[in-house]
């Protein structure tokens, strides 16, 4: 039997975001499990999420339900119980992101099978930020954001790039083709390893199944996108240090990241526990801390606001859309996992709880003036 309190308490809580139960607004939720209420108020964010997928609530739009949560903050107040300050706690003691343990929480994302990321994403598999600037399509913004990432290097025919986390293969693919350059890409996931290496069959490039940390030798340039948050904060210092060995002394090093405006050690319960475990989207001061005293910020380009969210919902479309060819492998639950993941991660950039940076990064010794691209 449910609490009438638990319920009380929640309708007063969305009443503040603006959302009516069983309203009518795009943004309201059909509540079809009276257990709800009292699920949310004792498991926070975690239950909010893991209730969507067994269908005890539903929304028109779930992503602007999120948002007006997020607009009004809501997720401080429900989220203050006792097993979110033990795992808080436990961020500040443990290291989740140990090889083993990292090629674990990657296996868990990346390997669930490249079909879905097919059906989700754009045609060459970018799995971070597109750039719309002059883009009308997700695909036209993903070549984009390519294209921008080798004028940003400042590639030339000849030169050796590594990539990190080099996922699918669409940086490599497309350094190699349209620059005339040799390029190095590691990742620890099999499934992008595999099709990496397809895809790249007959370019210079080599894809390797290594951890970043294995690294030792010297490259002209070096980039990697939607890998740092991956890294775990007591390794960011480990990172920069092990690009810093493997670059060139006139090298350039572009880093794209999900940032934090707010410094933390953890991330939301439901997305570390079904989505991304122990990754991170780390602040500006932990970036700051990371780079102090080994890089010189070159340029830092923050996304516009739209990016992400644009890009987000592009993602949703082609999923929703592209469901039917999925469906005999994967249940209604993986389903309604995956579509709340989209909209979850879009609510968080719509609202500016998350934004999009790329670094351009050089030793302080590097020669000449940088001429930053947009």
């Amino acid at each position: 039997m449910y609490s009438k309190g638990a319920k009380q308490a929640v309708t007063e809580l969305l009443s503040i975001a603006g959302v009516t139960i069983n309203g009518k607004a795009p943004w309201d939720i059909q509540v079809h499990n009276d257990d709800f209420y009292q699920r949310v108020i004792s498991g926070g964010s975690l239950a909010l999420g893991e209730s969507y997928m067994e269908k005890w609530w539903d929304s028109e739009r779930p992503d602007e339900f999120i948002a007006h949560l997020l607009s009004a903050d809501l997720e401080n107040i429900i989220k203050r119980n006792t097993k979110l300050k033990t795992d808080i706690l436990l961020t500040k003691v443990l290291n989740y992101q140990t090889p083993a343990l990292a090629r674990k929480n990657i296996h868990m994302h990346y390997d669930i099978g490249n079909d879905v990321f097919a059906a989700t994403l754009d045609k060459r598999l970018v799995y971070s930020c597109a750039y719309y600037k002059d883009a009308t399509t997700l695909d036209e913004a993903q070549e984009n954001k390519l294209e921008l990432a080798c004028r940003k290097l400042k590639l030339e025919p000849g030169m050796h790039v590594l990539d990190i986390g080099s996922g699918w293969g669409s940086f490599s693919k497309y350094a190699a083709e349209n620059y005339g350059v040799k390029v190095t890409g590691v990742a620890i996931s099999e499934e992008q390893v595999k099709y990496a290496r397809q895809v790249c069959e007959g370019l210079p490039v080599d894809i390797k199944f290594m951890d970043y940390r294995e690294l030792d030798q010297k490259f002209d340039r070096i980039a990697s996108f939607g890998m740092f948050e991956h890294v775990g904060y007591k390794n960011h210092r480990i990172y920069m240090q092990t690009v810093n060995r493997c670059l060139k002394d006139d090298g350039l090093f572009l880093l794209e990241t999900i940032g934090n405006p707010v410094t933390r050690t953890y991330i939301d319960a439901w997305v570390d526990k079904y989505i991304f475990p122990k990754s991170l989207m780390p602040s500006m001061a932990q970036m700051g801390k990371a780079i102090d005293d080994i890089f010189l910020v070159e340029d830092l380009h923050n996304f516009a606001a739209d990016d992400y969210d644009r890009m987000m919902m592009a993602w949703h479309e082609n999923f929703t859309k592209n469901w039917h060819s999925l469906k005999d492998r994967y249940d209604e639950t993986f389903y309604r996992m995956w579509t709340y993941y989209l909209l979850f991660c879009t609510a968080g950039f719509r609202e500016k709880r998350n934004v999009l940076w790329q670094f351009v990064l050089s030793k302080r010794n590097r020669p000449g003036a940088y001429i930053s691209e947009r």
